[in-house]
């Protein structure tokens, strides 16, 4: 996986961040930015404010690994190349509980995926509109590991919770909590840099489970 400017700027690289005290946040965002610049607006739902969302986690305190994904990007793949990552964070002595991997919508499809490849019951993850009907029999290879905050938006058609997946995970989960949100914004929830899923994400990523 090839860093951004915007990881440059946070980590300058893998190797050169310490493993002290600091906090990884991997920020995944949805599909709307493979497909477009990141100055352009969904005719629907307004601009997708990745940078603000990313400037946000920094400002908390995380140090942000993120990138903008080229189009139709494989899921799967691109999943084992972040697991690849939290790998290298964590033989550089990171304990798992501060790393945190953050999905928006097809980009928290892919974290789904990387906590089925990396099962470790101490990585943090955090779902942002990405569970919807009829996704736990289209793709049964998803085995979730992991402390697991899912949002989902009550008004994002065919939203569900992801009580079922977990419930199917043949991994001991220690914390779940999933959190649905009534903005009457439909998936374009999360376009935005919004209190409602922000900020019990920064708490997760803090290894606040309550």
């Amino acid at each position: 996986m090839k860093f951004t400017l915007i990881v440059v700027i946070f980590c300058y690289s893998l190797l050169s961040c310490t493993a002290s005290d600091e906090r990884y946040l991997f920020f995944l965002h949805n599909k709307f930015i493979e497909e477009h610049t990141l100055d352009e607006s969904h005719p629907k739902y307004g601009k997708a404010e990745y940078r603000e969302i990313v400037n946000a986690f920094k400002k908390e305190g995380f140090t942000v690994i993120s990138e903008k994904r080229k189009a139709n990007t494989n899921e799967k793949t691109y999943a084992r190349q972040v697991k690849e990552q939290i790998d290298s964070l964590l033989q550089m002595g990171v304990e798992p509980g501060k790393i945190t991997v953050v999905g928006t919508s097809k980009g928290g499809f892919i974290a789904q995926y990387v906590s089925t490849y990396a099962r470790n019951e101490q990585l943090n993850f955090v779902f942002i509109g990405s569970s919807f009907e009829g996704l736990l029999e289209q793709f049964p290879d998803i085995d979730l590991c992991g402390n697991i905050l899912a949002i989902n938006e009550k008004s994002d058609r065919g939203s569900v919770s992801l009580a079922g997946r977990i419930e199917k995970s043949t991994c001991h989960i220690e914390h779940f909590k999933n959190i649905e949100l009534n903005t009457g914004k439909e998936h374009g929830f999360l376009f935005p840099l919004m209190n409602e899923w922000f900020e019990p994400t920064v708490k997760w990523a803090s290894q606040d489970y309550e």
